[in-house]
């Protein structure tokens, strides 16, 4: 899949966050969330996919980042085994 990582709270569109805390770009934003108890998603063209192993490490890595994710996917979530920036 080709797509963006973000996270479960704002999914796509990352305007809640940047209204309540000024204009934060996508990796921070993504980043702030997480920690904030959000899960990473993988958002290919406008549709939000769920990640099903959230301890892997590129996912904090390339949080933000368009990439092209490797891996399986399971019901509705993918199971990541490789991720590459574009």
């Amino acid at each position: 899949w080709t797509g963006k990582i973000s996270d479960s709270a704002c999914g796509a569109k990352h305007e809640e966050a940047a209204e309540n805390e000024g204009v934060m770009p996508d990796r921070e934003c993504t980043q702030a969330c997480v920690r904030g108890g959000s899960k990473y998603v993988l958002v290919v063209d406008g549709k939000v996919l769920q990640i099903g192993n959230q301890d892997n490490k590129d996912l904090a890595t390339h949080a933000g980042h368009a990439v092209k994710m490797t891996g399986e996917l399971k019901g509705s979530a993918i199971t990541v085994s490789k991720v590459e920036m574009q």
